[in-house]
Parts: C-alpha cells; sequence; structure tokens
C-alpha cells in the first residue's frame, strides 16, 4: 500500500477538501476548476491528486478528475459522473440483452479486482458480481484481463508477491501473454464456482488500459456458446474503447 508522506492536520484537511469538492460537483473537474473550488496553489493540488491518484479514491482523464473507485467501498453511493462508467453503461446494457446474461465493469487498484458498475441477467438463474466488491488481482476472468494489461512495472508488483515460485511465475507470464495476444481471458469456477465468465480489455487515451468489460453467466448455460459469447464482449469492449479514446 502507499503511504501519504508529510500527514499532518492541515495536509488531511486539504485532501478532504479536494475530495469532498469532486463529491459535491457531481462532475469531472479540471484542475483549474479545482484549485477555484478549493483555493489551493496548483504544485499543492498536484501533489494531493498524485497521491489520491496512487490509492485509487481519485481518477485522472485527459486532465479530469473524477472519485476513484476505491471511493466505492466507502459508501453504498458512486459518483456517476465517472467518465469511465458514463461511457461504458450503455454498451453494457445493449451487451446484457443480446447475451441475456450479466455483465460489469471491473478495474483495478493496487492489487485487487473492484466491480465499478453491474447489469443483471433478466433470467432467474444468473450470476454476478456485486458493486463494490473486490477480489485479489489473481484468479477469474477479469483479474486476469486487468493484470495482463497493466502497465510493466506495476504487473511486476503483483506478480513478483503472488508467485515467489520462478517456475509457477514462467506459467503466468505465458498465460497472461496469451490474453494480450487473443484480446481477451476466459475462465470457469475459478473465483465462484459454476461460473463462467469472458473478460475483454478497455483503452482510454493513447490506448492505455483502463478497466474490464466482462460478462458472467452460468457455466452450463455458456456451454458450447463461449466463442460467440467471447466475440459479443469484445465488440462491445471495443466500441467502449473508441467511446473513452474520444476527445
Amino acid at each position: 500500500m502507499p503511504s501519504f508522506e508529510a500527514n499532518t492536520p492541515a495536509t488531511s484537511d486539504r485532501v478532504l477538501q479536494v475530495l469532498a469538492v469532486l463529491a459535491q460537483q457531481g462532475r469531472v473537474l479540471s484542475a483549474t476548476e479545482l484549485m477555484a473550488h478549493t483555493g489551493l496553489a496548483r504544485s499543492t493540488l498536484y501533489r494531493l491528486l498524485a497521491r489520491l491518484k496512487r490509492w485509487g479514491f481519485v481518477v485522472e482523464n485527459e486532465g479530469s478528475y473524477a472519485p476513484g473507485p476505491l471511493s466505492l467501498q466507502l459508501a453504498l453511493g458512486f459518483d456517476l459522473s465517472s467518465h469511465l462508467v458514463r461511457q461504458a453503461r450503455q454498451e453494457m446494457i445493449a451487451l446484457s440483452r443480446q447475451s441475456r446474461e450479466s455483465v460489469g465493469l471491473i478495474v483495478a487498484v493496487n492489487d485487487r479486482a473492484i466491480c465499478l458498475d453491474m447489469v443483471e441477467s433478466e433470467q432467474s438463474l444468473r450470476c454476478s458480481f456485486e458493486k463494490g466488491r473486490s477480489v485479489p488481482l489473481r484468479a477469474g476472468a477479469s483479474a486476469k484481463c486487468l493484470l495482463a494489461h497493466l502497465p510493466d512495472a506495476a504487473r511486476e508488483t503483483v506478480l513478483a508477491a503472488q508467485y515467489p515460485d520462478p517456475e509457477a511465475r514462467r506459467a503466468v507470464d505465458a498465460e497472461l501473454a496469451a490474453i494480450r495476444q487473443a484480446g481477451y481471458a476466459m475462465t470457469a469456477g475459478e473465483v465462484d464456482p459454476g461460473v463462467w465468465g469472458v473478460s475483454a480489455p478497455l483503452f482510454g487515451g493513447a490506448r492505455r488500459a483502463v478497466g474490464a468489460l466482462t460478462l458472467m453467466a452460468p457455466f452450463t448455460r455458456a456451454q458450447g456458446q463461449e466463442a460467440a459469447l467471447a466475440d459479443m464482449t469484445m465488440v462491445a469492449g471495443a466500441r467502449i474503447s473508441r467511446a473513452l479514446a474520444l476527445p
């Protein structure tokens, strides 16, 4: 876990002030707008934002800031002005209707995979990954897809802690390379018994991975449909990525 340096009451107050402004405005804010609302100097603001981003409390998209995924674990509500959630929502609904299965929006924060948003299947037997739930960034389609597309240094930090055995590490590296090559991760029963999942990466500007789109279904219903469901998920993921990359 990263740590806040030089913690003082004044610094803590400024950190909370930045978070409060982001939450109260209900939309993404530029650094200039944050300076106007907080009265902080630009250098001070950027130092605080860097710390908040490292912890996952704030996300940045092309110079604009919004509450981050870790904020989701502090309260039931999440600021739906989040750029990623806003751009993904309609495609998630469309994919759920097309596949008749549940669809989740998942991001990586430190060594965890966190569900930002979820569209439930309307079928009586369905799989779900509750909004706000987090799991270790290790097993399952979402975690493996996110791991495969982390920046090299971040992926190395996570994997070094999880796989001290060189042989096991080589196997994982090969699996993640295959996921990057295929464009999706597919698993069955790795997180929850009887649950099949396929996950496609989501990219923002400059092809930077920002999350994963995951379709999940009962294993018995997914059998024989794996390729079709994977194709649907990759197409929806590509559409979201195009929207995220737009200025």
